[in-house]
């Protein structure tokens, strides 16, 4: 199974420029800039726990539905494969991504290698200057058009803002095991321009469940 899905001669492998780590003069590199069907994101979130407690909670595929917004499940099924479960308007993407680099409390790489959904990416994680805890920097690569990303931004939720938001959800699952939500609040009229933006961002979207709700 795991080899048959590898067999996948015109996916292309994983993005080698503009790596999460990159920096020039002290700071990291811009992404590379959306062009080609792609669209690149990228992120950095300081949490307040060591980077090998952070790199195993990434790695923990059991726990990633409490955190990752839409993903219902994550089941192992080779050395380096692992399947994927998104839900979206009530319908099922699935798709099956490679472990290309695993460094323990260090640096974790991806890519889909068959599927509904193509993407690839890595998250780096660095020790914080006077050990206050730990630096997640996240890339990611979409491989869809601006059209499509435009279309989501109105639907559902921009990718790119999707990838923002998980760092947030992981930040509060790592640091208490609770990730705050809006959902249920009360408030008052927020007219069109209100609403629009409540699309835009993704508010309907469930929060994830984190551990309070999970149990």
């Amino acid at each position: 199974m795991a080899d048959a899905l590898k067999e996948t001669p015109n996916r292309e492998g994983l993005p080698r420029v503009g790596s999460a780590g990159v920096m020039e003069n002290g700071r990291y590199m811009p992404p590379p800039a959306d062009k080609d069907g792609k669209t690149w994101v990228r992120t950095a979130a300081l949490v307040q726990a060591s980077p090998l407690d952070c790199y195993e909670l990434w790695r923990n595929y059991n726990a990633i539905p409490m955190w990752q917004e839409q993903i219902k499940e994550v089941r192992i099924t080779g050395p380096k494969i692992s399947h994927w479960v998104m839900e979206v308007d009530g319908k099922s993407i699935e798709w099956d991504e490679e472990l290309m680099q695993d460094e323990p409390g260090k640096r974790i790489a991806w890519r889909t290698v068959e599927g509904d959904s193509y993407n690839a990416g890595e998250v780096i994680f660095e020790g914080a200057p006077g050990a206050r805890g730990c630096l997640i920097t996240h890339l990611q690569q979409f491989g869809q058009g601006k059209l499509k990303t435009a279309l989501d931004t109105v639907r559902n939720r921009n990718p790119k803002q999707s990838v923002i938001e998980n760092l947030r959800h992981f930040k509060a699952f790592m640091e208490t095991g609770e990730i705050p939500r809006v959902q249920g609040q009360s408030h008052g009229p927020r007219g069109m321009s209100g609403n629009l933006k409540a699309e835009v961002y993704g508010e309907h979207i469930e929060t994830p469940p984190g551990l309070k709700r999970a149990s």
